[in-house]
């Protein structure tokens, strides 16, 4: 019901917000795992790449009429469970990080 309301509103919600302006407080080879999850909160999914344990945070907003916005953040952690990189994409202009 929920996702046919979705589809005669033309829009669909998938993941949870998160506060972007805090990714350039992430430190390769430094912020600890549970830094992380007290900047971003828990993760919307995990999972695996390359053997590196990771963490996604991810916001999609899809439309059929108007503006879709997406943005999402993947945290790759080592054995010692520190970042060991991240990457961050966003469809939003306003979501630059410095």
């Amino acid at each position: 019901m929920v996702v046919g309301m979705a589809l005669l509103a033309g829009c669909m919600t998938i993941g949870r917000d998160f506060p972007a302006q805090r990714i350039s407080q992430l430190e390769i080879g430094a912020t600890t795992r549970e830094q992380v999850r007290e900047l971003f909160g828990p993760p919307w999914r995990t999972g695996v790449e390359d053997g590196q344990p990771t963490w996604t945070y991810g916001l999609y907003r899809y439309a059929l009429l108007g503006t879709t916005r997406t943005r999402d953040l993947v945290v790759r952690f080592d054995a010692h469970d520190v970042v060991a990189s991240y990457s961050f994409n966003s469809t939003d202009p306003n979501d630059v990080v410095r």
